[in-house]
């Protein structure tokens, strides 16, 4: 994602006693056989409760009309962008846990890497694109069903999926090419491309500088343009006279806030500073809160923060309960 310092400490030579590496070893988190066993219940519960809790409000978004609106368009495409991007790692993670066995084929961390980018940075577009939507709500409220009409907000989608997966299949690529002499371990809890670049005896200079270009690119820019666009959010709704409207003008976008920070959150702290002095444990926790809890709280976000989605999930309730009854 975001660029930091990532040559190793390994010598560059010219020629590779073994250029072709079948196999990495992710070496994930080192605990006893207690550790173990809670570190596998406590990632199957926030796999099951991801993968369920995003589905749900996926399918509910498409089944009730009130939640035919671009926000929840995006929202549904959000959720199924956290399915894919938990679906990456959480189930290697829970291979390895379980059975001790960290080893992962070249190919199959080669994919792992693109699912993985491919989801984080169309989670990037959508959460900015959602945050476009607020400000057109909030901001331009009179123009709003004109200027996000079902045209516009469904090619926004698309190209969120287009560019993502154009972006990973190029670092897939660039990454495949690499060569690995010195080590196949993996200090982290998926194949990182962070972490791949440390161990590489490739020359990573040209893809050090198209790193930098993309973390401006789908990284600081969208989070430019996200936090300027709820500088304006915020202006005008300090702007109303009532209390009343006020706080609903901020409940319409709060629930997209706080899923912005919970987005943005760990990748600051990971990523903000470079010469950082984090432990390798610290990252892994930084990177499961990321990859695993995040996508974890997103459901419960906007569930227990939403009343148009609470009342679509108690008419829908009530709907299957009669059907039930007139058979």
């Amino acid at each position: 994602m975001a660029l930091s310092k990532i040559r190793g400490q390994i010598p560059n030579i010219a020629e590779c006693p073994n250029s072709t590496v079948i196999e990495f070893h992710i070496l994930s988190i080192s605990t006893n056989e207690t550790g173990r066993h809670l570190l596998f219940i406590g990632v199957l519960l926030m796999y099951l409760l991801t993968v369920n809790g995003n589905i749900l409000i996926t399918c509910l978004i498409c089944v009730e009309p009130r939640l035919h609106t671009p926000m929840y368009f995006f929202l549904g495409n959000l959720s199924m962008a956290d399915v894919i991007y938990v679906s990456t790692t959480l189930p290697k993670l829970l291979f390895i846990t379980a059975t001790n066995d960290n080893r992962i084929r070249f190919s199959a961390c080669i994919t792992q890497l693109y699912f993985y980018m491919f989801s984080a940075v169309c989670d990037i577009f959508i959460l900015t694109f959602m945050s476009y939507d607020r400000y057109v709500a909030i901001c331009l409220s009179l123009q709003y069903h004109l200027i996000m009409n079902r045209q516009v907000y469904i090619k926004m989608a698309i190209a969120s999926w287009f560019i993502a997966a154009l972006n990973s299949l190029i670092y897939a690529i660039l990454t495949s090419m690499l060569t690995f002499c010195f080590t196949n371990n993996i200090d982290h809890l998926y194949c990182d491309l962070k972490t791949l670049y440390s161990i590489t005896s490739s020359d990573i200079t040209s893809r050090e500088i198209f790193m930098l270009f993309g973390n401006i690119i789908f990284t600081f820019l969208p989070l430019t343009l996200i936090v300027i666009s709820y500088v304006y959010v915020i202006s005008t709704i300090l702007k109303i006279q009532t209390s009343k409207g006020r706080l609903k003008a901020f409940s319409s976008c709060a629930s997209h806030l706080t899923t912005v920070l919970l987005f943005y959150g760990p990748i600051i702290f990971l990523y903000g500073d470079p010469g950082s002095g984090h432990s390798k444990d610290q990252n892994k926790l930084l990177s499961f809160i990321y990859m695993a809890v995040v996508p974890m709280l997103n459901p419960v976000v906007y569930t227990l923060r939403n009343k148009e989605v609470l009342g679509a999930i108690q008419k829908v309730t009530k709907d299957i309960k009669n059907s039930f009854l007139m058979y």
